[in-house]
């Protein structure tokens, strides 16, 4: 699969942005004043060795951590999100390693698991499956996922299948912004090219995406950015289009500071 990267676009392009955000647990500096921005309908890779504060920072992003110090802004405001739903109702979803996928649940009720949709009848309020099961099938239809029924159980599908509905449940309610933790780490070669595919037609469709790999082959195939952390601290950003993996890899270790 041959991508082209996109050119850097105009400051007014970027969508979020982390300005010297620090997190501390106890003694623990699990960020170190770390600063990184990502642009509209790019895919922005965050890379660095096991502890490097990758998670952490996509947790300040997400909601679920509030950051010691420094802020997060989005579309060039602070936010100030105290929850990951706050996150969610500005835009921003997040794919976790682990999916949060519930394997007894049918595909469609994965998609709207806590965004249920109900029909009033005065005062109680009955779940609408039948508009739930419809827009399902729009949203698996919309970004062709390869998944065989939005009423088959999550338990009968292969890997791939389930990395593509919990994609497809971040597109499908986000406004900006996919983070994608290791989206391809427990998949063979098939299915991280599928997944791969999918990750392109989001960004096509104008999606920024924010996204977690230790596959460089995989990063510089995809990304338009890459940003490096060590230590807790973003050490540098490169446009992928003007950047090697051996460079990369001297930036993650400390043989190159900057």
């Amino acid at each position: 699969m041959t991508v082209q990267p996109k050119p850097a676009g105009p400051a007014g392009d970027i969508l979020l942005e982390c300005e010297n955000v620090s997190l501390s647990f106890g003694n623990v500096h699990a960020l170190v004043e770390a600063s990184l921005t990502l642009r509209k309908g790019e895919i922005t890779a965050l890379v660095g060795d096991n502890g490097a504060g990758k998670s952490t920072l996509v947790r300040c992003i997400s909601g679920i951590h509030r950051p010691d110090g420094g802020r997060v802004l989005l579309d060039d405001r602070p936010t100030d999100f105290r929850s990951p739903e706050d996150a969610r109702t500005a835009g921003i979803e997040t794919v976790h390693q682990n999916l949060a996928l519930v394997e007894d649940l049918t595909v469609w009720q994965n998609l709207f698991l806590n965004r249920e949709l109900v029909r009033r009848l005065g005062p109680i309020a009955i779940l609408d499956r039948r508009a739930m099961q419809a827009r399902a099938q729009e949203m698996v239809s919309t970004l062709a996922v390869n998944v065989p029924a939005v009423r088959s159980r999550v338990r009968r599908l292969s890997g791939g299948q389930r990395q593509a509905v919990a994609i497809c449940r971040a597109a499908g309610f986000s406004s900006r912004l996919v983070i994608m933790d290791e989206p391809t780490a427990a998949l063979g070669v098939q299915e991280t090219a599928r997944v791969e595919e999918l990750i392109l037609r989001l960004r096509d469709e104008g999606h920024a995406i924010l996204l977690i790999s230790h596959d460089f082959a995989q990063v510089m195939r995809l990304s338009d950015q890459v940003w490096v952390m060590r230590a807790g601290r973003c050490v540098g950003g490169r446009r992928t289009s003007d950047t090697t993996g051996e460079e990369i890899v001297a930036l993650i270790t400390g043989a190159k500071s900057r």
